[in-house]
Order: structure tokens, then C-alpha cells, then sequence
């Protein structure tokens, strides 16, 4: 296929504006053929080297998931700790997890040491693995979203420990924590920018040399 149609670009533009990171979830359960096919996006993802570096962890026991919000809540406490005055007031408002309501929490590690790709591109940028896992974690995200679902990114929590305590190889790193389900509301706006936390930048700042 040599290009798209100005309705399916105009689409993508909606879809990308509408991929918002959501912590107010819906409790109602998620088709497993609908992740299935959701978790089949990451074969489709680039990779450094088609090394495929990322390896998923979907957290399902009552165990896990209480050791992951633990480990959210103490990390959240330490955060709030660091900030102060009107910051520190806004950020107590903040809803920044949805890992009590979200139906299907998904870990998604690097595995570091995998010798899938021979080390192309990697030799010289080993970052270039987690990268590709990024890379992976937003293309799941859009066809979650075209799905109807939110996606939420749970970056504060003390990586290490979720690694134990969910026992993994060592030689694979946290990349991401995600929560998914359905949406409690569907809103263009960020949440953070609605709260007053910080504002969108108004254009891409571009430097040439």
C-alpha cells in the first residue's frame, strides 16, 4: 500500500488525540479475544536489531496486584514529600493510578540480556532495547484506544521491587506498569492539565544546525 485516504489520516489524528493516559477506570471486565488480539500488537512493533526485546507480564493474582499498589502507595507518599506549598497541595489532588479499579494490569519488562538480533544497533545504544519497548507499549496503546479502552502508565513505584515481587528473571528491567480498561469518562484534555499541573506546549520546539 503506497498511501491512506485523507479519512483514515484525519482518523489518526483523532485516534493519537484521544490516546489520553487514564487513571479513572470502569470495573467491567475486557473480552480476553479482544487481548488477544490487543497483545498481538507487539509482534508487530519495530525493534532494535528485530531483536523484540519485550517481555509481558500480566499481573493477575490477588498477591501481586496488593504488592504492586503497596509498592505504588509508598512511592506516591515519597513523591508527595517532595514537593511543597501549592505543588504539594495539587499533587495531593491528583488521582495518579488506576491499579484499584483497572480489570487487567500489564507489567512490560526488558529483557536485557536477550541475544535475539544478534546485537545489531544495540552494541553501540544498549538503551536502544527499552526504547523498542516504548516504541511497542504506544503502538498497543492506539489499538487499545481504537478499541474503546484507556490505557494508564503507573510510573511511580519502586522498579526493583516490583521485579521481585514479581519474579522475574533479573537480567529484565521494568519498563512500564499499565493498567487497561474501560474508561469511567472519555476526555481530549489531559488530567494533569485540567488540574493545573502543567500545561500542553503550544508547538514542537525545533532546532536546525
Amino acid at each position: 500500500m503506497t498511501g491512506f485516504s485523507d479519512t483514515f489520516r484525519d482518523e489518526l489524528d483523532q485516534l493519537m488525540r484521544w490516546r489520553r493516559d487514564v487513571r479513572h477506570f470502569r470495573t467491567d471486565p475486557v473480552s480476553e479475544d479482544l487481548l488477544a488480539d490487543l497483545f498481538g500488537t507487539f509482534a508487530l512493533a519495530p525493534s532494535v536489531g528485530l531483536s523484540e526485546p519485550w517481555r509481558l507480564v500480566r499481573v493477575t493474582s490477588a498477591a501481586a496486584r496488593t504488592a504492586a499498589l503497596s509498592n505504588f502507595r509508598t512511592a506516591n507518599s515519597q513523591a508527595l514529600d517532595g514537593y511543597s506549598g501549592d505543588d504539594a497541595k495539587t499533587y495531593a489532588t491528583l488521582k495518579l493510578s488506576g491499579m484499584q479499579e483497572a480489570p487487567v494490569h500489564l507489567a512490560v519488562f526488558c529483557d536485557d540480556s536477550t541475544t535475539k538480533g544478534k546485537g545489531l544497533g544495540a552494541g553501540t545504544m544498549p538503551e536502544m532495547r527499552r526504547y523498542s519497548c516504548v516504541s511497542a507499549i504506544m503502538q498497543f496503546w492506539l489499538a487499545a484506544r481504537a478499541h474503546g479502552l484507556g490505557v494508564g502508565w503507573v510510573s511511580i513505584l519502586d522498579p526493583e521491587m516490583l521485579c521481585r515481587d514479581l519474579d522475574v528473571p533479573t537480567d529484565w528491567a521494568l519498563v512500564a506498569y499499565l493498567c487497561i480498561g474501560y474508561p469511567t469518562e472519555d476526555n481530549i484534555t489531559p488530567e494533569l492539565e485540567r488540574k493545573g499541573w502543567e500545561a500542553r506546549a503550544a508547538a514542537l520546539p525545533l532546532e536546525t544546525r
